[in-house]
């Protein structure tokens, strides 16, 4: 398995690929993966909870505790590897 792969066959691509759609179609916005979200203004705190609720309805996973963490959706990027660490947690 590579490291952009999860065990339940989830790829960094696809999971990259969502999580732009999904801010593109509630922004209006183009987005780099690599683009400080926050820093930007592009995503409010309460869209921040928006992005917490579609992972975890897409991705079948559940994000709390320390996950919650802003660093963690400071970019897509940041959201594709918390995404792929938990999905690949779950067996």
């Amino acid at each position: 398995m590579s490291e952009s792969t999860t065990a339940r066959g989830i790829t960094a691509e696809q999971v990259e690929a969502d999580l732009t759609r999904f801010l593109e179609e509630h922004t209006r916005s183009s987005w780099d993966p690599d683009t400080d979200l926050f820093a930007t203004g592009g995503v409010s705190s309460m869209f921040a909870m928006e992005l917490v609720v579609h992972i975890e309805k897409t991705y079948a996973v559940a994000v709390e505790g320390p996950d919650l963490r802003i660093d963690n959706f400071r970019t897509v990027r940041a959201m594709t590897a918390l995404v792929l660490r938990l999905a690949g947690n779950r067996e």
